[in-house]
């Protein structure tokens, strides 16, 4: 028997993206994007970038005209003193946390257009990266590791 074709359905990467800096904003916090600035398309200033990564603030009063779309996040921003146009596709954004607490997500890969395999493992808590625990925790920078 064939199985039935599932619905298409398109990326949930600029979903998540979009929720979890609402979610940082309306806390009070500040948005930003772990960027892997090697894919295509990706327009940041060069100097920013180090090891192939760079991270941006997002937040409301650090860039203008900011706009996610399902494609891309656009918005102009200061570097150095000079505004620049930064253009960041969605399949190149990595993460979005809060700088003041580290809180927010690694961004899952995407899955627009076909539906889990249901063989496939959910991924490991050990593969995250940690969170910190509330008051417990030393007060320090944002810290984000990738996991690949």
């Amino acid at each position: 028997m064939n199985e039935p074709q599932l619905p298409q359905m398109t990326s949930h990467r600029p979903y998540l993206l979009r929720a979890l800096y609402e979610w940082i904003a309306d806390n009070g916090m500040t948005p930003h994007i772990l960027v892997d600035a090697t894919q295509p398309h990706v327009r940041v200033p060069p100097h920013t970038v180090k090891d192939g990564r760079v991270v941006l603030n997002i937040a409301e009063r650090a860039v203008a005209r900011l706009d996610m779309d399902n494609d891309s996040v656009r918005f102009t921003a200061r570097f150095g003193g000079v505004s620049q146009p930064v253009d960041v596709p969605i399949s190149a954004v990595l993460a979005v946390y809060a700088r003041e607490t580290g809180h927010g997500m690694v961004l899952p890969d995407d899955i627009g257009g076909h539906a889990p395999d249901p063989d496939d493992e959910p991924p490991s808590p050990d593969d995250l990266p940690p969170e910190p625990e509330g008051d417990a925790a030393p007060k320090r920078g944002a810290h984000l590791r990738v996991v690949k």
